[in-house]
C-alpha cells in the first residue's frame, strides 16, 4: 500500500531540522480504499490504536508501517539506527481550537512520521507548518497541507519546532514514533489511554 520506492527517493530537507514531505506516499490503486477505511474518532486528542476498532485494510497499512522496510528506509535517509527501537502509532480525528501550538516533540521520540487522510483540504488554517523557532507561527519553511497519501517525517532535534494555525473540526492523520525505548513506550501509552478514557467518559456525558 505504501509507495515506498517515493518514499526512499524523497528529499531530506536540514534546514531548519532534517524533515521530508511526500504527498503521494500511498499507491494509487490503494488511496480510496484506505481512506475511506479510516477509524472513527469521536473525540479529539491523540488517541492509541489499541483504543479504536478499524478494518483489516487499514490494519495491513499499519503494519506496513509498523516493518522493517519502512523502518529501513527512514534509518537510511535520516542516518539513525532505529534496529530494535519500539514504535507508537496513535490517530487524530477532531481538532480543537488549541491544538496545532507551536511546539517541539518529545525527546522519548526519536523519528515521526505523520500520515494524514483528508480527501480534500480547502481551509488555510490546519496545514503543518515546519518552523524556523518556537516563537512564530508566520516563520516558517514549509506549510503542509493535510491531504490523503501526504506524508511527513522529521527527525526529533532539540529544534524540531511545528505547529499549525488554530482549527475546529475533522482532521485525520496517523502518527508513527521511533521511541528511544519500552520504558518511553510503557509512558506514553499510559497517558494516551488514560486520556482516552477520560475523553470517552466526558463525551459519554455531555
Amino acid at each position: 500500500m505504501l509507495n515506498l520506492e517515493a518514499i526512499r527517493t524523497a528529499k531530506v530537507s536540514s534546514n531548519p531540522y532534517p524533515f521530508c514531505v511526500i504527498t503521494n506516499s500511498i499507491q494509487e490503486d490503494s488511496l480510496s480504499n484506505v481512506g475511506s477505511f479510516f477509524p472513527t474518532i469521536s473525540h479529539p486528542g491523540s488517541i492509541p490504536m489499541e483504543s479504536v476498532n478499524y478494518e483489516p485494510i487499514f490494519g495491513q497499512l499499519l503494519a506496513q508501517l509498523e516493518g522493517d522496510e519502512f523502518r529501513q528506509i527512514i534509518e537510511e535517509k535520516f542516518d539513525i539506527d532505529l534496529h530494535e527501537k519500539p514504535t507508537m502509532v496513535t490517530l487524530r480525528g477532531l481538532m480543537r481550537k488549541k491544538d496545532g501550538r507551536i511546539h517541539t516533540d518529545s525527546k522519548t521520540k526519536l523519528i515521526t512520521v505523520l500520515l494524514y487522510f483528508n480527501d480534500e483540504w480547502n481551509s488555510s488554517d490546519g496545514q503543518l507548518r515546519v518552523l524556523n523557532n518556537g516563537q512564530d507561527l508566520d516563520n516558517y519553511v514549509a506549510e503542509i497541507p493535510p491531504l490523503l497519501g501526504t506524508m511527513v517525517i522529521f527527525k526529533v532535534t532539540d529544534n524540531c519546532w511545528h505547529g499549525h494555525t488554530p482549527l475546529e473540526g475533522k482532521r485525520l492523520s496517523i502518527q508513527l514514533n521511533y521511541l528511544i525505548g519500552d520504558s518511553a513506550k510503557n509512558k506514553h501509552q499510559f497517558f494516551h489511554k488514560l486520556s482516552a478514557k477520560i475523553k470517552n467518559l466526558f463525551t459519554s456525558n455531555y
